[in-house]
């Protein structure tokens, strides 16, 4: 993409750098009636700033350059760190220290960014994907999960300074500042650009629907949240009420400087059905123009992916068939209908689902629900996503969620045999969407995801635990299994074992991966993905347990892919799609640890009278057409 302009998006707030001894502060503050900013030196030097419209204080210090801590004071009484600090290097309730964007030596011009259709996403929590739980520590892994497993895309689940050193990253209060225990702006940005070099993208996941509870000032400097709307975890931003432009500006400049001074190649929005806004343009649709916009003037792509619960396909639709522009959305509804066929769960949200009818449904359009009555909602849900192409959905059998939010955050390594891993596997990484792996997937990695905390407030600390038990009810879970959050060992337990990667079974589970992306990325699959959905047919053969998916259309090429959930050996009849058809992959190889199991046939000639296809227990399989 050619970059349209040499002028770009700078940051307005917060302390900027003018030169190595020069620093302006600006900060909107309409709720004081001053504001100083105080430098946290031996001179202990403060100043005044000056009032602006539209409540606005801002003001030029001499003296005092990057790494200078500071605070600013409202009203002479209330010392605050800044809404937009750049670093919190001790923590979210101590002075922000100033930051020099330009100090770092990027090496990364050349990178353009990835379209869509190539994101194989890998989605990663720093704090746990290594046991130093650093930026740093994921740099010597890069190549692995580059060259070996095959993705190209690494998400980062929020790195916001959030409180203490244990967090998922949810509770974050200083959306500009990375956690100073990963490594702060500089072991972020290294990693950045470490991945930029390896051919890696980097997607963050970004919370614009709340702010923690712990070390969240921002009320104190202005109507950054309303009482008009509730979010389950916490005040809701005020997107459309009095003053919200400023609020709107605030949170739209942080998604700019992401992909401005962090070079990051996409944004994952965090629960949007959390954003309220009335305005007449939608804070989303405005996000996605002014993103999409300095994309295009850095020569970049840059990608804008939703998490929503509301199956509404609006998200992805463009402006002008009155959606909001955004890339791609996660689907729910393909992890759940997965989830219900492989583990027979069936409470909570799953009572919607545990047909393969409805995995045939997501495959083939998307969303299971598109306007039907939802049992575990009570209502209808949702609306129809036909137009939209299945690279605008984001699949997964497992991510962050689907693993911590149960009772013992189990991964589905500690519920299924190594077998039916790899159909689900096959599922998601043969799916037409974009597909994602949560850490650690890609090998059967047993150590569970739990939820922690470290929460300064004892009372908030446990709000946090009754708040858990509660929300697990309707699941049936025990509540005594679920661990403590506030427990260090919590976190501990929830760390990887990358050695497990080369120990069996896990070494053919991670073969069985490798080959699935490497037939991803290649024709024709990567072909016959991008013609239209006419040429996806789908059939769920509910007796059998096992769903057929064709591709391709007349006499080109075609693949179709045969997925086995039956825990038993199966014969099935097939009537279509008609033709010989050659095996290319099977899952029941000896490469991938399968030696002495039942295998797929080699080829299958298909007729309209119907052709008997022998299937071992938990099948998967692609096969070509035959020349």
């Amino acid at each position: 993409m050619p970059r349209q302009q040499e002028e770009t998006w700078r940051l307005d707030l917060g302390a900027t750098v003018l030169s190595p001894s020069t620093v302006r502060f600006r900060v909107w503050a309409p709720r004081a009636q001053s504001v100083s900013v105080q430098v946290c030196d031996a001179n202990r030097t403060s100043a005044a700033l000056e009032p602006r419209d539209r409540g606005y204080y801002e003001g030029v210090l001499s003296g005092i350059g990057p790494g200078a801590r500071y605070r600013y004071v409202l009203d002479g009484e209330k010392h605050r760190p800044d809404p937009a600090s750049r670093w919190q290097p001790d923590g979210v309730h101590a002075a922000s220290a100033v930051v020099d964007p330009g100090a770092f030596h990027w090496t990364d011009q050349g990178w353009p960014g990835l379209a869509l259709d190539e994101l194989i996403l890998y989605e990663l929590h720093t704090g746990t994907f290594t046991a130093a739980g650093t930026f740093d520590a994921i740099l010597p892994h890069l190549s692995y999960l580059k060259d070996e497993v095959g993705v190209t895309a690494i998400e980062l689940m929020p790195v916001a300074q959030f409180p203490g050193s244990r967090n998922w990253g949810y509770d974050g209060v200083y959306p500009f500042a990375p956690q100073a225990g990963y490594g702060g702006p500089a072991g972020l940005k290294a990693l950045v650009n470490a991945c930029h070099a390896t051919g890696l993208a980097v997607i963050l996941d970004v919370v614009y629907n709340h702010l923690g509870p712990e070390g969240n000032y921002l009320s104190d400097f202005g109507p950054y949240f309303t009482d008009r709307y509730r979010t389950p975890w916490g005040e809701a931003v005020n997107y459309d009420g009095p003053d919200s432009d400023e609020v709107r500006h605030f949170f739209l400049g942080n998604a700019l400087y992401w992909v401005t001074e962090y070079h990051i190649d996409g944004l994952r929005l965090d629960a949007v059905h959390g954003i309220f806004d009335f305005s007449a343009t939608h804070i989303l649709q405005e996000l996605a123009e002014t993103v999409h916009a300095e994309a295009r003037r850095l020569g970049r792509t840059v990608q804008i992916i939703a998490e929503s619960d509301l199956n509404d396909s609006r998200l992805i639709a463009p402006a002008t068939q009155g959606g909001y522009g955004l890339d791609a959305q996660w689907n729910d509804d393909f992890h759940h209908a997965v989830h219900t066929v492989v583990t027979g769960e069936r409470k909570g949200y799953y009572e919607d689902f545990g047909t393969l009818g409805h995995l045939a449904t997501a495959i083939r359009q998307g969303f299971v629900y598109a306007g039907q009555y939802s049992r575990s909602r009570r209502r209808r849900h949702g609306n129809s996503p036909e137009g939209r192409p299945a690279r605008q959905f984001v699949v997964f059998a497992q991510n962050h969620d689907q693993i911590g939010n149960r009772a013992v955050g189990d991964r589905l390594s500690a519920q299924l045999s190594a077998e039916a891993l790899k159909v689900v596997a096959a599922a998601v990484l043969l799916s037409p969407n974009l597909p994602l792996l949560f850490m650690g997937e890609e090998y059967g990695e047993t150590a569970p995801f739990q939820y922690f905390i470290d929460h300064g407030d004892a009372g908030l600390v446990e709000a946090v635990r009754q708040g858990r038990r509660a929300e697990f009810g309707h699941f049936g879970w025990n509540p005594e299994d679920i661990p403590d959050p506030y427990d260090p060992a919590t976190l501990e337990r929830s760390r990887l074992n990358l050695d497990r990667r080369s120990m069996e079974p896990h070494a053919a589970l991670l073969r069985w991966t490798q080959a699935l992306i490497r037939l991803r990325k290649r024709d024709p699959l990567k072909e016959l993905w991008r013609a239209a959905a006419g040429s996806r047919r789908v059939w769920a053969y509910e007796g059998e347990q096992v769903l057929a998916v064709h591709y391709g259309s007349g006499e080109g090429p075609a693949v179709l892919i045969l997925l086995g959930f039956s825990k038993l050996p199966v014969s099935l009849l097939l009537h279509e799609p008609v033709g010989a058809w050659d095996v290319q992959l099977d899952a029941a190889s000896a490469d991938f640890g399968a030696a002495g199991r039942q295998s797929l046939p080699t080829r299958v000639v298909i007729s309209p009278q119907g052709t008997p296809v022998s299937m071992p227990a938990f099948a998967a399989g692609l096969f070509v057409r035959a020349s």
